[in-house]
């Protein structure tokens, strides 16, 4: 049987041979499998693997705008369905969401960190709004403060909802290349 090709899958003393080594002993090409056929580009590669900085990124960039969502629904005029709590983690998560933007030096990412900007700036007079007719102001929370309130943390939700789009297109464009 000399004059037929060796079996790529058995060694020379009838072992199964070695998958990562090619026929000559050097390494085998990675895009293809044992068989011949075309090699699984998800297994035992990075184009698999889950980016967790990606994750906690788009994590953090939705529960911003979730939670500024949470303190901006309801009637704009009614204190009662505004809980201060509810802003005060709205303005913590956005300000993590701008500190892990900060690492992007793409033109996506300088958008990115342009929007997570505004909606802190917003959120930020959003809360500095209520402490002073809290706190300061002799009318306590009024109706048209509360309105004052929940608009300027409308803008935060717009800022928001664009830094949502963005890390949607950016995802999506990602996968095209």
């Amino acid at each position: 049987m000399e004059g037929e090709p060796a079996d790529p899958t058995v060694g020379p003393e009838g072992e199964p041979a070695d998958p990562t080594v090619g026929p000559e002993g050097e390494p085998a090409d990675p895009t293809v499998g044992p068989e011949g056929e075309p090699a699984d580009p998800t297994v035992g590669s990075k184009g698999g693997d889950m980016n967790l900085e990606k994750v906690v990124f788009g994590f953090f960039v939705l529960l911003a705008a979730t939670l500024n969502f949470g303190f901006f629904i309801g009637d704009i005029a009614d204190p009662a369905l505004h809980n201060i709590y509810e802003l005060f983690a709205a303005i913590v998560v956005s300000l993590i969401a701008t500190v892990l933007k900060f690492g992007d030096r793409t033109q996506i990412g300088a958008v990115h960190l342009a929007t997570s900007l505004v909606a802190d700036l917003q959120l930020v007079a959003a809360a500095l709004t209520w402490t002073y007719y809290v706190h300061i102001a002799s009318d306590s929370l009024s109706p048209a403060a509360t309105a004052s309130v929940v608009s300027l943390s409308g803008g935060a939700l717009v800022a928001n909802v664009v830094s949502v789009v963005l890390l949607v297109i950016e995802t999506v464009s990602y996968h095209r290349r």
